[in-house]
């Protein structure tokens, strides 16, 4: 499997400082000269966009590194039979696959020899073993499990959210079999990643499709932009929920599906399932955004705002300064070809493509450091003096401050200042476990941080005294 083997590498060795993989711009790229914007300099899009950042577990570096997961006592903990068990237990096929993606899966040539026939170099024939987690018992089903090529006795791969820790290993050459997503999510796969556009399969939120017998529906996630949570519902009136990645809210307890059919199982989100992490409002957050804009502006006039993204998501944090000052949203090519397949107006009917047009910045969440900002700014220079960033994630939230969003100290270097503020698009862990008690499943099954068998029991001391609750 030697293309199957180069994928893997290109997932975990080749990563830049975001997660992910290097690609080579199309032309050599200019040198960067301090007269022009940086947006001047012509590259790729695909390397534009793969500079962009990811979610933030896209930052943990060399999988290969990480200790394996150990399944088998999690099995009798979680209440799954073993793997070789659940072939077994297939549900009878009610509707097919639709007829494109059948015929094209079954050109796929599929040993354990490798693709096409090939020996991958220095594996032993071995190939990565998707984990149960990212399995839907009782269904041919997968979640988020795109690095393991093709999964025995998957026939439908459902994608969360375009988010490289959850779509990594799709790629161009994808044809394990069909991709199940929402609308948004599929414009992206086929846009920034070329996945053959037969393979992608967008499906509305709230609105419940048929697949190999099982009534599935998307829900908003509150996540980024396309990110959904997935409800399947069995034939036997069992149901199940992915979570993906999302950030809980009253809404979610509104949804009919939640409300009207008992969740069984609970496949959760478990990134900030920790007492200390208890996030404030996402509103709150944004007002204090504002507020120190305007603090910032009020004293010095010529300063740069920056906030610093990921590909996707965080869209809220620039929208709401855009909106309190009056002034245009600058980004770079490639983020604005990403903005604009939104279709959400308010956003791509505020973008600009000159950023001497607006006080206003968009750029990677990692380029947020003094040393880099300062050589931004000079590409600004004289129009700007000073320059303002906001990294927001929940990693920066500090027990110290709290809800206290006043009591944050920015890093300030020279003319450089960079507030990290608590915007969270994952769920805080009180949101988590009102959540989990309004659910009131019979299993939960975290799908983040599972891989230390100190931290998955702390989780599930946590989901017992919930549910008891």
């Amino acid at each position: 499997m030697e293309e199957e083997q180069e994928d893997d590498i290109s997932l975990s060795e080749n990563l830049d400082e975001n997660g992910f993989p290097f690609l080579p711009s199309s032309s050599p790229q200019p040198e960067q000269t301090n007269d022009k914007p940086i947006d001047t300099i012509e590259e790729s899009f695909s390397s534009e966009f793969y500079r962009g950042g990811t979610d933030w577990s896209g930052l943990l570096g060399n999988e290969k590194k990480k200790k394996k997961l150990k399944q088998a006592n999690l099995f009798q903990l979680w209440g799954f039979k073993k793997p070789q068990e659940e072939e077994s237990t297939l549900i009878t096929r009610v509707s097919s696959l639709p007829a494109k993606a059948e015929e094209e899966k079954k050109q796929v040539v599929a040993s354990s020899s490798g693709f096409g026939g090939r020996k991958p170099k220095g594996r032993d024939n071995q190939r990565r073993v998707c984990p149960f987690y990212k399995k839907i018992p009782g269904t041919p089903f997968t979640v988020d499990a795109f690095r393991y090529g093709g999964v025995e006795g998957c026939s439908a791969y459902f994608l969360s959210h375009f988010h490289y820790d959850h779509y990594g290993g799709l790629s161009k050459g994808w044809s394990h079999g069909p991709i199940y997503c929402t609308p948004l999510t599929a414009r992206l796969v086929k846009m920034c990643l070329s996945v053959n556009p037969s393979f992608v399969y967008p499906m509305e939120f709230d609105t419940e499709h048929a697949i190999e017998g099982v009534k599935v529906t998307m829900l908003e996630a509150n996540h980024c932009p396309g990110a959904a949570l997935i409800h399947f519902r069995f034939q036997d009136g069992r149901c199940f929920l992915h979570t993906g990645d999302f950030r809980a809210c009253k809404l979610m307890q509104t949804h009919p599906l939640l409300t009207n059919q008992r969740v069984s199982t609970l496949y959760l989100d478990t990134t900030y399932c920790n007492p200390k992490y208890k996030f404030p409002p996402k509103e709150d957050v944004l007002s204090f955004v504002v507020k120190v804009t305007r603090t910032s502006l009020k004293r010095q006039p010529k300063t740069l705002i920056v906030v610093g993204a990921y590909s996707i998501g965080k869209e809220c944090v620039y929208l709401s300064i855009s909106k309190a000052l009056g002034v245009k949203i600058y980004a770079n090519a490639s983020r604005r070809r990403i903005l604009q397949s939104y279709d959400w107006p308010e956003l791509s009917d505020n973008l600009c493509s000159n950023g001497q047009d607006s006080p206003l910045h968009v750029l990677p969440i990692s380029s947020l450091r003094h040393e880099t900002l300062k050589q931004y700014l000079e590409t600004y220079t004289p129009q700007y003096t000073a320059i303002l960033a906001f990294r927001p994630t929940g990693w920066t939230y500090s027990e110290t401050t709290g809800n206290h969003l006043d009591l944050i100290k920015p890093a300030i270097k020279g003319n450089s200042t960079i507030y990290g503020v608590p915007y969270s698009e994952h769920s805080s862990f009180l949101e988590l476990r009102e959540f989990v008690q309004f659910l009131k499943p019979d299993k939960i099954i975290p799908t983040v941080n599972v891989g230390n068998a100190a931290t998955r029991d702390k989780m599930q001391s946590c989901f017992r005294q919930w549910l008891k609750s």
